[in-house]
């Protein structure tokens, strides 16, 4: 790992002229820190103690005073025992001697071990992650303070989330050579012969760029004695070329793989571009990691950090409240098409709105095409009818095993109601509501609004506060639920009709409270009834 001063705060930045790139460096004194901090010293009792705690071992002394634990523990840094508590019997104390003086915790047991929010599954971990807590705090507390000043996140956005396909693509291809063609610029191939390393990197750049097939890359050879190489990216804006990827291949790929496919993924023209937070979740990492906003390591034996389980991100807590709303999520990590977050997953598919709607509302309009009477859009009670639960399954679970490839065809699911149904389905099983929780109230008091014209301004305003993907789904739907209302004289369904289906499917009070529900029912029906009325105006 390359390493930067111990003093140093100052991340790399990318110059203006991308031929003089300097790839972030991972800053190791937190590292260093956590390999200086003292190791734990376990002070076993002489003697067998009665009423021991089963889940204790030797290190438990009884019931002695604090006095005595200090003469126990004999001022050895690291030094460790367990004391039941003299002032309050059945209450347990770890008693550790750290920088000079003996500190005094009270411990806990719940399965695992703990004396704040981690769990352990030994004592001896604790002590071992609480040393090492208690050494870089001390040491290092104003650098920690002033991690998150000079970030490098800019510069390298997503370290880890190509690493796993990327190590295993290159193992793949380590020992092949073949001829292949390295350059997809302008449309004009070069053949090359291809040793193991250009053919790793060539395999590599391409599954790193994923899907970005618009992108122009090209791999060439500049040094080959010092196992050197040189990849060109041009976007609309200019040139990255980024020199000495075998160098950045034993950096687990971290700066390379995320500049790539940031600027890939920014400049691509086909992307859409809604803001989403990431879903940070406290994480337990295995071996070293460093974070990847302030590219200092993250100290401790577990729970060192925080990881998006969208698109696997990896940062400090701390540093997590300053990462910009930019996740973008892999589609690895999406486990399901139903059930997962709206934004997440036209975010990792790349789509205006989720693929659900589009191929449901597709195969429903264009059964109407046929002009058959009571089928497509003119089929008698659309949307109310319900389709046979066990068929509505099968279709959920085709979107959710076959994604956009899901065959949902009138000959498969003659049954138009099987469609609808699976739509239906589709908003009830999101997370957050189409419109969501934070607009809710805001929307059902726009609804109360007695003056038909004040009415239709509130709500247009309120639904100037949704999410982008959830704007654009919305937006959609209420263009395809008006086609609906066109063959009202077929199907028997208005725009109220469609307000008692959809208000509760579209919209949820934050409150789990059946009471709400059923206050704000007409409210909800009216919103969606007010939404298909004026398509044309509110969107």
């Amino acid at each position: 790992m390359a390493a930067s001063s111990n003093s140093s705060l100052s991340g790399s930045s990318v110059s203006s002229d991308a031929e003089e790139y300097q790839p972030p460096i991972w800053k190791s004194y937190l590292y260093q820190l956590q390999q200086e901090a003292p190791r734990p010293k376990r002070i076993i009792c002489p003697r067998e103690v009665e009423n021991r705690p089963k889940y204790y071992g030797r290190e438990f002394h009884g019931i002695i005073s604090r006095e005595q634990a200090d003469e126990l523990l004999g001022g050895v840094e690291g030094a460790y025992i367990l004391r039941e508590s003299q002032r309050q019997p059945g209450c347990y104390t770890l008693a550790l001697r750290f920088g000079n003086q003996t500190l005094n915790y009270r411990l806990f047991h719940d399965g695992k071990h703990f004396v704040g929010e981690k769990r352990f599954e030994s004592i001896h971990d604790l002590v071992t992650d609480g040393l090492i807590t208690l050494y870089i705090e001390t040491k290092a507390a104003e650098y920690i303070s002033k991690m998150t000043t000079n970030p490098i996140y800019e510069h390298i956005g997503y370290a880890t989330l190509l690493r796993e396909k990327v190590s295993r693509r290159l193992s793949r291809s380590k020992n092949e050579s073949r001829k292949t063609s390295v350059t997809n610029e302008e449309h004009t191939p070069v053949e090359k012969k291809h040793g193991s390393m250009n053919s790793s990197y060539l395999c590599w750049t391409r599954e790193l760029l994923g899907h970005q097939q618009n992108t122009p890359w090209k791999l060439e050879t500049c040094k080959p004695e010092e196992r050197s190489w040189k990849l060109s990216l041009k976007f609309s804006h200019g040139t990255f070329i980024l020199e000495r990827l075998d160098d950045l291949a034993t950096l687990r790929f971290s700066q390379i793989s995320s500049l790539v496919r940031r600027a890939a993924l920014t400049h691509n023209d086909n992307h859409f571009n809604y803001e989403k937070t990431h879903n940070f979740k406290v994480h337990t990492f295995r071996g070293p990691h460093w974070c990847e906003y302030c590219a200092n390591f993250m100290w401790g034996l577990i729970a060192q950090g925080v990881r998006c389980s969208d698109c696997g991100l990896n940062v400090h807590k701390q540093c997590s409240k300053h990462v910009p709303n930019d996740c973008q999520p892999d589609l690895k990590r999406i486990k399901k098409v139903y059930c997962c977050d709206l934004t997440t997953l036209v975010k990792a598919h790349n789509t205006q709105r989720p693929m659900v709607v589009d191929i449901c509302i597709r195969e429903i309009e264009a059964r109407g095409l046929e002009n058959i009477p009571y089928y497509g859009l003119k089929s008698e009670g659309l949307y109310r009818v319900s389709g046979f639960t066990e068929h509505i399954e099968d279709v959920k679970m085709a979107f959710d095993r076959d994604g956009e490839k899901a065959d949902i065809s009138a000959n498969i699911y003659p049954d138009i109601n099987i469609i609808t149904g699976a739509l239906k389905l589709y908003f009830r099983d999101l997370p957050i509501p189409v419109i969501t929780y934070d607009t809710y109230s805001k929307f059902i008091e726009a609804a109360k609004i007695s003056n038909a014209d004040e009415r239709l301004e509130a709500v247009h305003e309120v639904l100037m506060l949704l999410p982008p993907a959830h704007y654009e789904t919305l937006r959609y739907l209420m263009i395809h639920l008006k086609k609906v209302t066109l063959n009202e004289k077929d199907n028997f369904m208005n725009a109220e009709n469609l307000g008692i289906v959809f208000g509760p499917t579209l919209m949820r009070p934050p409150e789990d409270s059946t009471l709400t529900t059923l206050r704000d029912m007409r409210y909800q029906k009216l919103i969606v009834q007010i939404l298909i009325e004026n398509e044309d105006v509110l969107f």
